[in-house]
C-alpha cells in the first residue's frame, strides 16, 4: 500500500507525485513520477482536448485553441494589458457580464462563452485526472504554485519569445513582403520556431538559422540570429531582472554578502545573459542543480506532503507571508469621516488571524483593500466588502461591543471570518449559581486606546484583556478567554476579597448582577471578482456535462479504434500464423469482409455512434474468434497433453512399486492404491481416445478436446492420486522397559547412560530417600 500526494505547477505545466511506500513497514519516500501537461485547451465539434494533444492542434485549429490565459485572471476586459494581449491571440476575447474576460469558441458546433476561471478549471481537472490515472487512487487536495516574495509578472520566457517574433516579422515584411501578423496560423508557426531558436541559442553562440516552409502564400522564409544579437534585442528585458532582486533584498533586509548560495529555476534561466545578470547581482556563481522546468511542481508536492496528515517528513520551518499590505476602512457610527486601519502589513506571517473590536448601535460595513495599490500587479486594489448584520444597541441605549475576526488563511485569501456581539443580560439573585460570568454593571465602556480610532481597538490593547490574536487556529503564548467570558470577569475575585475585608461594616445595598453572552452575527461578503454561488454552481454543472461528453467521445473513439485494430491485426495474421486454421473459402470471405469494414470506417462509418462500432466488431469476431481459438488451442494442447502423460507415468510407476512391495509405499492401504490405479487407467484411456480423434481432424476444424478440458483432467488426476501417494510413513517408537523398585538392576548400562545425560539435574526421590547423593547424611535412630 502507498499513500501519495500531488503538487501541480500550472506555470510549468508539470504534475509531481510524492509517494510514501508502506510495504513491510518501510517509511521511505520516493518521487514516484512526473507528467508534463501543456496549458492548452482545444475545443472541437465532439469534445475537448487538453495538454499535448491540444498543443498539436494549435495551428490547424487556431481559433478554438486557448493558451496563455492565466495572465487574464483578476482583470477586467477593459484593462489595457488585456487589450494589448488581445492583438496577439488566435482566439476571441469578449467581455463577460461582470466586466471580466471571456473567451469565445465553437464547441459542439455551437458558440460558447467561457470565463477564464472555467478555462483554468478545465486544466486543473485534466491534471487531477492525469495524477489519479497514474497513482491509481483518488486525488482530493493539491498545492499550486504562487508568486514569490518579489517578482515581475511581465518578465518571463514568453517576453523573450515576443522579441524574436517582432524581429522576424519586421524582417519578413521587408525581405519577402509578407505580413505575418495578418494570418494567425503563420504567426503561431513563427512563435513555435522562435521558441526553438531561443533554446538553441542558450547552448550555441554561433549564427543559427530559422527556416519555415510554406510560411505564407506558398512561400518559404528563412532568417538567422546569434546570441549576441539576441542579447542586444532583449537589453530592456535584461535590465528588468535587477528590479525584483533589489526589491527582494530590501524586503528581506539582507545584504548581498549575507547570501551564501543562489539556486535558479525556471525555463528562462537557461538564457546565459539571465544567469550572468543574476550572478553579477549576487557577486557569486549561481547554482543550477535543480531541474529548471519541474522544480516548482516538485516543491508543491513537497509542501503538499508537509500539509498532509498521512506523511511525516523532516520538519521544516516554512512561513508563508502576505505579499501585499491589507487595510480595512469603515464609516464611523455618528460621523461622516472614515476610519482606516492596516490589519496585515507587507510580509506579515500567514496564515494569521486578528480580532478587532467595534462599538456600534446597528449593522456596519467593512471594506478591505490593498494598502499600496501601486505595488499590486493588478489595476484593482479592492478586495471586497463585508457587512456585519444583526447588530443592535444595548437595552440601556449604549453601543454594543462587536468583535470581528479577520484572517488570511493557508491559501493566502483574506476574509472576515466571524463576528460576535457582546450582550449583557440582567439576572436575579437566585440565578447566580448558574451564571457563567458575573460583573458589576458600569455605566461607561471600557477605557479606549487613545492612539487608535474611537471605534476600533484590537482586543490585546484593552486593559486587563488577554491577547486575542491567533495564528492558524493556534493561540499565541496566552490563551484567550472563553467566548462567553469577557475581561471584566477577572475582576470578580478581587471584588470578593474586598467584601471579605468589609465584614465588620454594615451591609450595602446590593447592585444588580448581569451575565455576558456572545451572540454570533451573520456576515455578508461581497468579494471583488468572486463568483456568485449560483454562477459557481452553473459552472460546476457545465464542467460536469463537458467531462461526461469527453468520456462518451473517448468511449466512441475507443470503440472505433478497436474495430480498426481488429481489421489490421486479422488481415496480417490470416496471411501468417492463422492461415492454416481457416478453410480456403472462409479465408477469402473473411478477407473480403475485413476490406469492406476498412472502407466503411473511412467513409460511412467515419462518424457513427458507439453502438455501430460495437456491432461491427461483434460481426467480425463471430468469424475471427473461432480461428483465433483454434490457433491458441493448437499452441497449448501438445504441451498440456505431454504434461498429462508425464503425470500418468509418475503415478503408474508408484502403483507398480507398491505391487512390488517397495518399502517406500508399503504403509499405504491397498484399497487406497486401487483408487490410484483406477484413476490412472481411466485418464490414460481418455487421453488416448482424444489424441486419436484429434489426429483425424485438420487444423481448420474445431478441436475434439479443449485446453480447458485437459487442465481439468490434470487437476482431477492430481486430486485423486496425490493425497494417496504422499501419505507419510507412521513413526515407530521404541518400547520402554519397566522395573520394580526392589528388583535387580537389569539395565545398569542404560541407567548409567541416563545418569550421564541427566548430570546436574535434580534426582527424583524414591523409597524415602531425602538426599540420596548427599555425603553427610543425617543419622536417625529408629524404634
Amino acid at each position: 500500500m502507498a499513500t501519495a500526494v500531488v503538487g501541480a505547477g500550472p506555470a510549468t505545466h508539470w504534475v509531481e507525485s510524492f509517494e510514501k511506500a508502506r510495504e513491510e513497514g518501510s517509511g521511505s519516500r520516493t518521487w514516484r513520477s512526473r507528467w508534463r501537461r501543456r496549458s492548452v485547451i482545444s475545443f472541437g465539434s465532439k469534445n475537448r482536448t487538453i495538454g499535448v494533444a491540444a498543443k498539436n492542434q494549435q495551428i490547424t485549429h487556431a481559433n478554438n485553441t486557448v493558451s496563455n490565459f492565466k495572465r487574464f485572471h483578476g482583470r477586467a476586459f477593459s484593462d489595457p494589458f488585456v487589450q494589448k494581449e488581445k492583438e496577439n491571440l488566435s482566439y476571441d476575447l469578449v467581455p463577460m457580464k461582470n466586466g471580466g474576460v471571456g473567451i469565445k469558441v465553437m464547441y459542439m458546433d455551437e458558440e460558447h462563452l467561457f470565463s477564464v476561471e472555467q478555462i483554468t478549471a478545465m486544466l486543473l481537472t485534466k491534471l487531477k485526472e492525469t495524477a489519479e490515472n497514474n497513482l491509481k487512487k483518488p486525488v482530493t487536495d493539491c498545492v499550486i504554485s504562487v508568486l514569490g516574495t518579489a517578482f515581475d509578472p511581465f518578465l518571463g520566457g514568453k517576453n523573450f519569445d515576443e522579441k524574436l517574433v517582432e524581429y522576424f516579422c519586421a524582417e519578413f515584411k521587408t525581405k519577402y513582403k509578407l505580413d505575418a501578423k495578418s494570418k494567425i496560423r503563420a504567426l503561431l508557426r513563427l512563435y513555435q520556431e522562435c521558441e526553438k531558436l531561443k533554446k538553441l541559442m542558450s547552448s550555441n553562440s554561433t549564427d543559427l538559422p530559422l527556416n519555415i516552409e510554406c510560411f505564407m502564400n506558398d512561400k518559404d522564409v528563412s532568417g538567422k540570429m546569434n546570441r549576441s544579437q539576441f542579447e542586444e534585442l532583449c537589453a530592456d528585458l535584461l535590465q528588468k531582472i535587477e528590479v525584483p532582486l533589489n526589491l527582494l533584498m530590501e524586503q528581506t533586509r539582507l545584504r548581498v554578502e549575507d547570501v551564501s548560495a543562489v539556486e535558479i529555476v525556471g525555463g528562462a534561466t537557461r538564457i546565459p545573459a539571465v544567469k550572468e545578470r543574476i550572478a553579477k547581482f549576487f557577486e557569486k556563481d549561481v547554482s543550477t542543480t535543480l531541474n529548471a522546468d519541474e522544480a516548482v511542481a516538485r516543491g508543491c508536492a513537497l509542501q503538499c506532503a508537509i500539509l498532509s496528515p498521512a506523511f511525516k517528513v523532516r520538519e521544516f520551518s516554512v512561513t508563508d507571508a502576505v505579499p501585499f499590505p491589507i487595510s480595512l476602512v469603515w464609516n464611523n457610527d455618528s460621523e461622516d469621516t472614515e476610519g482606516v486601519h492596516e490589519v496585515f502589513s507587507r510580509n506579515h506571517a500567514a496564515p494569521f488571524s486578528k480580532v478587532l473590536t467595534f462599538f456600534r448601535r446597528g449593522p456596519f460595513e467593512l471594506e478591505a483593500f490593498y494598502s499600496d495599490p501601486e505595488g499590486v500587479p493588478y489595476p484593482e486594489a479592492k478586495i471586497g466588502r463585508f457587512v456585519v448584520q444583526n447588530v443592535s444597541a444595548q437595552k440601556d441605549g449604549e453601543k454594543s461591543k462587536v468583535k470581528v475576526k479577520v484572517r488570511v488563511n493557508t491559501h493566502g485569501i483574506f476574509t472576515v471570518s466571524t463576528a460576535s456581539m457582546v450582550e449583557k443580560i440582567p439576572t436575579e439573585e437566585n440565578e447566580l449559581s448558574s451564571v457563567e460570568a458575573d460583573m458589576e454593571c458600569p455605566n461607561q465602556r471600557p477605557p479606549e486606546n487613545p492612539d487608535t480610532d474611537k471605534n476600533i481597538q484590537q482586543d490585546n490593547s484593552e486593559a486587563g484583556t488577554q491577547p486575542q490574536v491567533q495564528t492558524d487556529g493556534q493561540q499565541t503564548s496566552q490563551s484567550p478567554p472563553s467566548p462567553e467570558l469577557t475581561s471584566e470577569e477577572n475582576k470578580i475575585p478581587e471584588a470578593d476579597k474586598v467584601n471579605e475585608k468589609k465584614v465588620d461594616q454594615p451591609p450595602e445595598a446590593k447592585k444588580p448582577k448581569i451575565k455576558v453572552v456572545n451572540v454570533e452575527l451573520p456576515i455578508e461578503a461581497n468579494l471583488v471578482w468572486q463568483l456568485g454561488k449560483d454562477l459557481l454552481n452553473m459552472y460546476i454543472e457545465t464542467e460536469g456535462k463537458m467531462i461526461m461528453q469527453d468520456k462518451l467521445e473517448k468511449e466512441r473513439n475507443d470503440a472505433k479504434n478497436a474495430v480498426e485494430e481488429y481489421v489490421y491485426e486479422f488481415r496480417d495474421k490470416l496471411c501468417g500464423p492463422y492461415e492454416k486454421f481457416i478453410c480456403e473459402q472462409e479465408h477469402q470471405n473473411f478477407l473480403r469482409l475485413l476490406t469492406e469494414t476498412e472502407d466503411w470506417l473511412y467513409e460511412e462509418g467515419e462518424d457513427q455512434a458507439k453502438q455501430a462500432y460495437v456491432d461491427k466488431l461483434e460481426e467480425l469476431m463471430k468469424i475471427g474468434t473461432p480461428v483465433k481459438v483454434r490457433f491458441q488451442e493448437a499452441e497449448e494442447r501438445p504441451r498440456l497433453l505431454e504434461e498429462l502423460g508425464q503425470r500418468l507415468q509418475h503415478y503408474a510407476k508408484i502403483a507398480a512399486d507398491f505391487r512390488n512391495k517397495d518399502e517406500q509405499y508399503n504403509h499405504i492401504d491397498e484399497s487406497e492404491m486401487k483408487k490410484v490405479e483406477k484413476s490412472v487407467n481411466e485418464v490414460m484411456e481418455w487421453m488416448n481416445n482424444v489424441m486419436n480423434a484429434q489426429a483425424k481432424k485438420s487444423l481448420d476444424q474445431d478441436p475434439v478436446v479443449c485446453v480447458r478440458e485437459i487442465k481439468a483432467k490434470i487437476r482431477e488426476l492430481y486430486n485423486v492420486c496425490q493425497t494417496v501417494v504422499s501419505q507419510p510413513k507412521p513413526k515407530i517408537e521404541s518400547p520402554k522397559l519397566e522395573r520394580t523398585p526392589n528388583g535387580p538392576n537389569l539395565d545398569k548400562k542404560e541407567e548409567d547412560l541416563e545418569d550421564k545425560n541427566n548430570f546436574g539435574a535434580e534426582t527424583p526421590h524414591q523409597n524415602g530417600e531425602c538426599y540420596p547423593n548427599e555425603k553427610n547424611s543425617v543419622n536417625m535412630d529408629l524404634d
